[in-house]
């Protein structure tokens, strides 16, 4: 079940061995915690929005949701999720396992604040049965991310 260009990508990244394959689906915060044994706020959900007609994502805490006004501050746009059935087309992923690792050139890859509070996160690794283990510094590594950003709102420090 492994996504070969994922364990490609975190193989040169060095971050191979945190790959995990499960038998149940990780589609959803609620399952990914349930098959991982964390908590959902650990897990990170890779969101995929369109601004200025281009893809962009978002990993953020799995507790966090998107607030209007940070994300407009951010990216100077109201916050539009691609469409559910244009997410594998546009991002590279199935919905259920977008991730941050490998996604189609050019589209970049901003890390939310609200995952800083782990020790360590839990994203997708390209399907809906992978799952990758990271420090929140790992991940900025692991995924070429532009940077972080504040758009979530809903999750405490």
């Amino acid at each position: 079940m492994l996504n070969e260009m994922v364990y490609g990508w975190l193989e040169k990244k060095g971050y191979a061995d945190r790959i995990t394959e499960h038998i149940d689906t990780i589609d959803t915060v609620e399952h990914a915690a349930q098959q991982i044994g964390c908590a959902e706020a650990e897990i990170a959900k890779t969101l995929s929005f369109v601004v200025d007609e281009k893809p962009l994502i978002v990993v953020m805490a799995g507790d966090g949701r998107v607030n209007s006004s940070k994300f407009k501050a951010q990216f100077h746009t109201k916050p539009s999720m691609v469409p559910r059935d244009r997410v594998e087309e546009m991002i590279g992923f199935a919905p259920g396992g977008v991730c941050p690792f490998g996604v189609r050139e050019g589209i970049p890859v901003w890390l939310d604040i609200s995952m800083k509070r782990f020790e360590y996160i839990y994203p997708a690794g390209g399907n809906e049965y992978v799952s990758v283990k990271l420090t929140p510094e790992e991940l900025e590594k692991a995924s070429d991310a532009v940077g972080w950003c504040d758009v979530c709102k809903g999750w405490e420090e």
